[in-house]
């Protein structure tokens, strides 16, 4: 099985380029999606052209054209879920869960920091909200985070550490430390894993040429319960399509 996560950065324009061909080459047998940027109603018809999967789609209910997350899947889940459980975190359609036979698949747009770092203490207060969703999670069966975490864990997944750290939403003490609770309670970066000393980013700014010199950051991720290591056998970073300022994370399991 294998499990494709990608910010595309507005899906209706995403679907303008080469992201059906390109989610094609792919093959995903689930992809999941951050940063929709439309209605319900608007997500599924852009997806239409994906029709061997199943579309679920999550969308902001605060501003319109905001945030929001889908999943498509080859695999009917045995359930789907769209919220937290906590209305001050459910109101920009961050959050789509689907349980699978053998494990949750969290799918994930984690709120920025904003500019000036506005949002950092309401950033804390949902990653410490969230962690707890996902061990309550995974007290039934183990857990899959996939998205963007927006968040820079070390210095090794930014070009410009010392530029940016505890200066730039995405790059502070608390939020690594946020990303260090999901450390501690089991789960595994899966592409620091399997390569640990590799330089290669996910998301480039659109200005400055940043993805043609390759001034990046790493901040999609899957976080795989210890649990299922056993049988994730790789995870990727497709930086080779384009069409968004994120480029497609992939994690490869064998499930037998």
């Amino acid at each position: 099985m294998n499990v494709v996560s990608w910010n595309v950065n507005g899906i209706r324009a995403i679907v303008k380029k080469e992201f059906v061909e390109s989610v094609k080459q792919m093959d995903p047998d689930i992809l999941c999606l951050q940063e929709t940027k439309g209605s319900v109603e608007d997500v599924k018809t852009a997806l239409e052209l994906l029709p061997d999967y199943k579309h679920f789609a999550n969308a902001s209910k605060a501003r319109k054209g905001y945030s929001g997350t889908a999943i498509l899947t080859k695999e009917e889940p045995l359930s789907v879920t769209y919220d937290l459980g906590y209305e001050e975190h459910d109101q920009e359609g961050r959050v789509i869960t689907s349980e699978f036979e053998s494990f949750y698949l969290i799918n994930v747009y984690t709120p920025n920091s904003g500019q000036g770092l506005k949002r950092l203490d309401y950033r804390q207060t949902w990653d410490e909200y969230f962690l707890g969703y996902m061990k309550k999670l995974e007290e039934k069966k183990p857990v899959i985070l996939c998205g963007d975490l927006n968040v820079a864990h070390e210095e090794i997944d930014i070009a410009r550490p010392k530029q940016n750290y505890n200066k730039s939403a995405g790059f502070t003490q608390q939020e690594i430390d946020g990303f260090d609770k999901y450390l501690a309670e089991g789960y595994v970066d899966a592409f620091r894993h399997f390569y640990p000393e590799e330089v290669k980013y996910s998301y480039w700014n659109y200005m400055f040429n940043a993805r043609a010199n390759n001034v990046g950051w790493r901040i999609d991720y899957f976080l795989v319960s210890n649990a299922l290591m056993s049988k994730v056998e790789d995870s990727k970073i497709h930086n080779e399509y384009m069409g968004s300022d994120h480029c497609p994370v992939e994690l490869v399991m064998n499930l037998d």
